[in-house]
């Protein structure tokens, strides 16, 4: 019952914003062109989810036609280059963040290289990534890679270097070895930090998908908010602003639930 009224209650301000807008809209205080009327920007985006064409059996599965209008196959192509980049980014920045974070020989190697390449923006190599994939998904991919990494990589040292050195000296007294020390101590206390790292990159896989997909790609949310503003469509500028917050949305409640479940131990200790 906790949980819905907290539910109900986050609503509240999204909807109070909704009824403002709806409210100025309908007075004719906001031009309609360049700010339509939620209503407006629901038929729209009624209309971009929709199949483009009648539902034909010899075509394929009704499930397949209920997904082949333009607003499914785009955020589709989004979630696709979203979720490869980030899980290349992930699976680079892991390995490399547990290392230096253990080892502080790893750690003087790396650190200057990453200290000097964190800073740079992942629009900054968007030139270099045309140059050296094309076009299509594959540069896309490789900025998502590069926005996921970092975070990630960052929060995995830290939560490796702040370790309390009390656990370790628990363990080495306990006669545990320096690989035992490492799953069974420092990896599961840095795994918050992780998760964290993780959440972060994810965040900013969302926002490089759309600007990679406005350059490098003819299809995803993306392109097709670049698209609608050549002709002016606020409306659908608007629902595809609003479909990557739900998508984004959708995958942080994954991320926080899977964080929260693997993480009940942490939350054990923190609350005793």
């Amino acid at each position: 019952m906790k949980r819905y009224k907290h539910a109900a209650s986050g609503i509240l301000v999204p909807l109070a914003a909704l009824a403002l807008w709806q409210l100025l809209s309908a007075k004719g205080w906001v031009n309609a062109t360049i700010l339509p009327s939620p209503m407006q920007v629901l038929t729209k985006w009624w209309t971009y989810l929709r199949p483009l064409e009648a539902f034909d059996p010899a075509q394929g599965s009704y499930l397949k036609w209920c997904f082949s209008g333009e607003l499914p196959q785009d955020a589709m192509g989004s979630l696709y280059r979203v979720l490869v980049g980030f899980a290349i980014g992930t699976g680079l920045a892991l390995p490399l963040g547990l290392a230096m974070g253990y080892s502080k020989v790893v750690y003087a190697l790396f650190n200057p290289l990453i200290q000097v390449l964190r800073p740079i923006p992942p629009i900054a190599y968007i030139p270099l990534s045309i140059l050296w994939f094309g076009l299509g998904n594959p540069p896309a991919i490789f900025l998502i890679s590069i926005g996921a990494f970092f975070p990630v990589l960052m929060n995995t040292v830290t939560g490796v270097q702040n370790v309390d050195s009390i656990y370790l000296r628990v363990g080495r007294n306990l006669g545990a070895s320096r690989f035992t020390q490492f799953t069974r101590i420092i990896l599961p206390a840095a795994t918050p930090y992780i998760f964290t790292g993780a959440r972060i990159g994810m965040g900013t896989a969302f926002i490089v998908v759309i600007v990679s997909e406005m350059i490098a790609v003819n299809n995803g949310l993306g392109y097709r908010i670049l698209e609608a503003r050549e002709y002016l469509w606020s409306d659908k500028i608007i629902a595809g602003m609003f479909t990557i917050g739900l998508l984004g949305l959708g995958i942080d409640t994954v991320m926080s639930r899977l964080s929260s479940r693997m993480l009940r131990w942490h939350r054990g200790l923190e609350q005793g």
